[in-house]
């Protein structure tokens, strides 16, 4: 593909306006033709900046043959609904993660994406591009620390509103660990155990948390994660790895330290769209790379995202009746072997 790849970007919320403005001010060889948004004067808005036409349904920008290629970006549960008409249309797809809410629904998207000759979708977990996760990755996988025992994670947020429910706690937030940690062991989950430690008192009325979320891998290392969601003081996603002749560490906060009146200072993020702005430009460029190059997909596959899913619900089922709950393991299939 010569051409700038013409992106149709599906949903007009707080994801999809970051995506536009970023492909649209820092991302080459891309430009975005077309918004997908029921609520036009929202979609209308976001458009602006970008000359794209604003339509209600995926099926009428496709329809109008502007688009070359799919970003998704609304609430899990209507990404099924855009992921197939995408697929049918034989068009590559970033989809932000989830694939889908459930595992049912993400076979059915593997199902569908295999009558194609290759893979077109790629889940948008944006931690792979991540500069220090993948020194990690390259660490672990070098064993110049020796092998991999443990992985020590972090997940904090300083608030979250009055729709975030318990459930999310997995499904929206240590998703990602799902996805991340068994890249960097590279090993599946094989099991979830989820334990409540006091709860916070700052927590909204609905919400018992924090959590500590325990999973083992297939390789037999253990990756603890304390899910916590109201620390007030800032954004933290951070990992320590626990190797058989050292650690290593990373996200930590970055920037000016001051030592001022007996204390000492850093500032640290507020949110993921600042923790995470360089991966997210990372990974959409070389999606998009990917896609003017014809090989459609550069990272996470929709079999990742099934596997995320599949982790999620016994996370889920875990958190809920507190016992350790064993993640199926199903086989690859050659089609998404690389």
């Amino acid at each position: 593909m010569t051409h700038q790849v013409r992106i149709g970007v599906v949903g007009a919320g707080l994801m999809g306006a970051d995506h536009v403005s970023r492909i649209t001010h820092r991302i080459v060889g891309a430009e975005v033709t077309a918004i997908v948004e029921p609520d036009t004067e929202r979609g209308s808005a976001v458009a602006a900046e970008t000359g794209a036409r604003v339509f209600p349904r995926v099926e009428d920008a496709l329809d109008a043959g502007l688009v070359d290629a799919v970003l998704v970006a609304t609430p899990g549960r209507f990404h099924e609904q855009v992921l197939l008409p995408a697929l049918d249309a034989g068009l590559p797809v970033l989809c932000e993660k989830p694939l889908t809410p459930d595992s049912a629904s993400a076979l059915r998207i593997l199902e569908r994406e295999q009558q194609l000759d290759r893979p077109h979708i790629q889940v948008g977990f944006m931690r792979r591009f991540d500069r220090e996760y993948a020194e990690l990755r390259e660490l672990i996988a070098s064993k110049d620390a020796g092998e991999l025992l443990m992985l020590r994670c972090v997940h904090r947020n300083p608030s979250v509103p009055d729709s975030y429910t318990q459930q999310m706690l997995i499904n929206d937030s240590v998703v990602h660990e799902f996805d991340v940690a068994p890249w960097l062991a590279g090993a599946a989950v094989r099991s979830v155990e989820v334990r409540h430690p006091r709860r916070n008192g700052r927590s909204p009325r609905h919400l018992r948390e924090p959590i500590l979320v325990l999973f083992e891998l297939e390789n037999d290392v253990l990756v603890d994660v304390e899910m916590n969601v109201s620390v007030g003081f800032g954004y933290q996603v951070a990992t320590q790895a626990v190797f058989e002749n050292g650690l290593a560490r990373i996200g930590e906060p970055r920037g000016l330290q001051q030592w001022r009146d007996g204390s000492f200072r850093v500032a640290d993020h507020t949110s993921f769209a600042t923790r995470f702005a360089d991966a997210y430009d990372t990974q959409l460029q070389r999606w998009v790379d990917a896609v003017r190059a014809g090989v459609l997909v550069d990272g996470p596959s929709a079999w990742d995202g099934y596997l995320v899913a599949l982790a999620c619900e016994a996370g889920v089922i875990a958190l809920e009746q507190g016992d350790r709950i064993a993640v199926a393991s199903p086989d690859r299939p050659a089609f998404y072997r690389t």
